[in-house]
């Protein structure tokens, strides 16, 4: 009777709640994809947006939605799309279980697959290949690029397949996992493998344009990329192996210097904090010719230390600095503040009483902090130097700048695609041995994290106080972290001083005029006037890094989070998805998104759209990394406590876990604004009159010999960035653990020991 009563006893209300939600939102998503069959643009019109497009819909123009193509237009296949929603709408309507999961999962694959097959192999000349056009013959209707109403569509059938597969007992059951699984999935498929992989086919077509392993050998193998008798103590080694030591060395330099700076940040003194800040992140917020233009004031063969040289020593000035040892510096100063940030989220997470509890086992500061402290932060260096790595071999700028005759992967398949000889085949090689690079390093770091556990914040209050850093590490840490940021102080005084200057090394004289050609306004006769060159390029670049920042780090954020807190089939391989993108230089991508999207089914080229892509899957791994090292340090029981709490697993991540990321948050949101603004290869090949962006205006400056109006843009940006990076940090604001008040180092060194005896 007992049992018979516990069987027969009411579901939890809660569970019931959950449930209905869940049914609310599968039919949600299936009303959505009717409502963008009904209710908008099926394709993009040219020379205007969707909404433009909204008063055809109804009509039989281009501008019609996909119902009325299909009935009155000749476009049959859109019908598949509708019969996928209507199999999803079948499923909506049935319980919750195995049979709604079929249903579901049905109908979005019949969906998707239907409607990508047609769009790949229907153009806007009718067949896009010519072997259908020979099998099946002339096809009578075209179809152009996918629109507002079309995207809709395919995402609304894209999550109902995914909440199938949850149905079906995937993601354990988990609705709200699959889907972002899915969703991340398609979305890294679509806008890294899609494109990079037609930019990576042209390795294996010879000349004729036909598939030849031999051509890819002879290519990848060539004595340029390999060198030879390099690793026997040859004279001459190739791209690929100079390409390899300098990104080690340069992961191995910024790791280690932005450590160093995140822990005197931290854990150092608070006098003088603000400006530590602000002067690691300042190569970050500039664009990287700057950093290149002042080290050559500095270095070069007419720079201020070669004439101190001469004039001190009599040395005879030369090019030393033009090749390895300028690219190394250059990539340093550039990419520390990328490890700067990951680092410092990364020390800050470290929970204090771990520590106390180590000083009150008589265990002194210095051991506390190599035995505790420092392994605690191997995730955070692990991806710092992963990120440093693929920063390096990914690098264009620096190398263009200060490389001098030292060549690298990046700046070769530059020159393959720009050059007068146009070699596709040539660098699309040359972006497999990069890729191989990144995979390698990749494979090691997960190899060296593997599945340890580096958890420091829990469920538990920790009201306990950071440890300050022993004497001799302080000190070590503040003799290599000072003179490193003084350095960077002068380049940027010598750097940014041509902006008011008349002509740079011939007349000196203080000016304004550069900032007013640029940035100058006036009274019209209707208002307001934008008169100066720069603004068009500074307002556009400012909406569309504004437009993929946030989007950008919420992606990031999300990805790591199903990589940290959830196990799935290719976990590995979606992670690779993810960091692929850096894998590529920027030019690569550049011309990989000309060739994936100038044609149906994707009609993105010249529109700002593409642009804010490029911007968002370039910029994409770093949060996931600082992501990933910040889940690593957080305790699982938050998560399961949240759920046995009743808690969706949405809940749970927005309300529990989002609030405990806000160094890894800024981290993104910083570094997707600025490198945004300041990118320069990936984009080179996307701009157009319409949409230029300020790093472009300011090569053109450069390229006229206007170095006064490009130095004084590149003074603005800094300004405008550094008021963004302060507005995201106030907004987002600080991780708040509960711990007491800071104490100076000594008193809270006695402290301790009295706690001890």
């Amino acid at each position: 009777m007992q049992a018979a009563s516990i069987g027969s006893a009411p579901a939890n209300p809660a569970s019931v709640a959950a449930a209905r939600r869940a049914q609310r939102w599968i039919r949600a998503w299936v009303a959505l994809g009717f409502a963008a069959y009904l209710l908008l643009p099926w394709y993009a019109i040219q020379d205007a947006t969707w909404y433009e497009a909204v008063p055809q819909v109804f009509g039989g123009a281009e501008g019609a939605n996909g119902l009325m193509q299909a009935l009155t237009q000749g476009r049959g296949w859109l019908f598949i799309g509708l019969a996928g929603l209507a199999m999803c709408a079948i499923g909506a309507w049935r319980p919750a279980g195995r049979s709604q999961g079929r249903w579901l999962l049905a109908g979005g694959a019949i969906g998707v697959f239907g409607l990508a097959i047609a769009g790949f192999t229907i153009g806007a000349r009718g067949w896009s290949f010519a072997a259908l056009n020979t099998q099946f013959g002339e096809l009578a209707t075209n179809q152009f690029g996918i629109g507002a109403g079309g995207f809709v569509a395919l995402a609304a059938l894209t999550m109902l397949a995914a909440f199938g597969i949850a149905r079906l007992g995937l993601f354990k059951g988990d609705l709200f996992v699959a889907a972002a699984v899915i969703g991340c999935g398609v979305l890294m498929a679509l806008f890294i493998a899609y494109p990079v992989s037609k930019a990576l086919a042209g390795a294996f077509l010879d000349e004729d344009g036909r598939w030849s392993i031999t051509a890819f050998a002879a290519r990848v193998f060539a004595e340029r990329i390999w060198g030879v008798g390099c690793l026997a103590g040859g004279v001459r080694c190739g791209v690929a192996w100079n390409t390899l030591v300098l990104a080690l060395l340069t992961a191995a330099g910024t790791t280690f210097l932005g450590t160093l700076m995140a822990l005197m940040a931290e854990r150092g003194s608070k006098r003088g904090q603000g400006a530590l800040r602000v002067l690691a992140l300042l190569p970050i917020i500039t664009p990287p010719f700057v950093v290149g233009l002042g080290l050559i004031l500095l270095f070069g063969r007419a720079g201020i230390v070669n004439q101190l040289l001469e004039s001190t020593f009599g040395i005879e000035p030369t090019r030393w600095f033009y090749g390895m040892p300028g690219v190394l510096v250059a990539q340093l100063f550039a990419f520390t503040p990328i490890a700067f940030m990951i680092m410092r989220g990364v020390v800050q997470g470290i929970a204090p009483s771990l520590e106390e509890a180590a000083q009150m086992l008589r265990a002194d500061r210095r051991r506390t902090f190599f035995t505790i402290t420092l392994p605690l932060l191997k995730p955070g260096l692990a991806n710092a130097f992963l990120v440093g790595f693929i920063e390096s071999i990914a690098d264009f700028g620096n190398p263009v700048v200060v490389g001098g005759q030292f060549s690298v992967l990046s700046t070769d398949i530059f020159f393959a695609i720009v050059g007068a000889q146009y070699d596709q085949g040539r660098a699309a090689s040359l972006a497999w041995v990069l890729t191989v690079f990144a995979l390698g390093v990749f494979a090691l770091q997960r190899g060296v994290l593997g599945r340890q556990n580096y958890t420091t914040v829990s469920g538990k209050g920790d009201a306990g106080i950071a440890m300050a850093l022993p004497g001799g590490v302080r000190r070590t840490i503040q003799c290599i972290a000072l003179p490193w940021i003084a350095f960077t102080a002068v380049v940027y005084l010598f750097a940014f001083a041509g902006g008011f200057v008349q002509t740079w090394g011939r007349d000196y004289s203080f000016t304004l005029d550069h900032f007013k050609n640029a940035f100058a306004l006036e009274w019209g006769q209707f208002g307001l006037v934008w008169a100066g060159t720069a603004w068009n390029s500074l307002l556009t670049t400012l909406k569309l890094a504004g437009i993929s920042a946030p989007i950008t780090a919420a992606l990031g954020l999300l990805i790591a989070w199903l990589l940290a807190r959830n196990e799935f089939k290719g976990q590995g391989v979606f992670e690779f998805g993810a960091l692929l993108a850096f894998a590529i230089p920027g030019t690569v991508l550049g011309v990989s998104y000309i060739l994936a999207f100038n044609v149906p089914p994707f009609e993105l080229t010249g529109t700002g759209l593409i642009i804010v892509l490029c911007f968002m899957f370039r910029n994409l791994p770093v949060g996931v990394r600082a992501g990933t090292a910040a889940f690593k340090q957080l305790d699982r029981s938050l998560d399961e406590a949240s759920l046995m709490l009743r808690a969706s697993t949405a809940q749970t991540l927005f309300k529990v876990v989002l609030p405990l990321l806000k160094p890894a948050l800024v981290a993104a949101l910083v570094y997707s604004f600025v490198r945004a603004m300041t990118t320069v290869s990936a984009v080179i090949f996307l701009v157009t009159a319409e949409n230029e962006l300020a790093t472009t205006y300011i090569i053109g400056r450069v390229g006229n010999g206007d170095y006064g109006i490009a130095l004084a843009y590149c003074t603005v940006l800094m300004v405008l960035m550094s008021l963004a990076i302060a507005l995201v940090q106030f907004m987002v604001g600080e991780r708040k653990l509960g711990r007491r008040g800071a104490v100076p180092p000594h008193e809270g060194h006695h402290k301790m020991e009295s706690l001890a005896a």
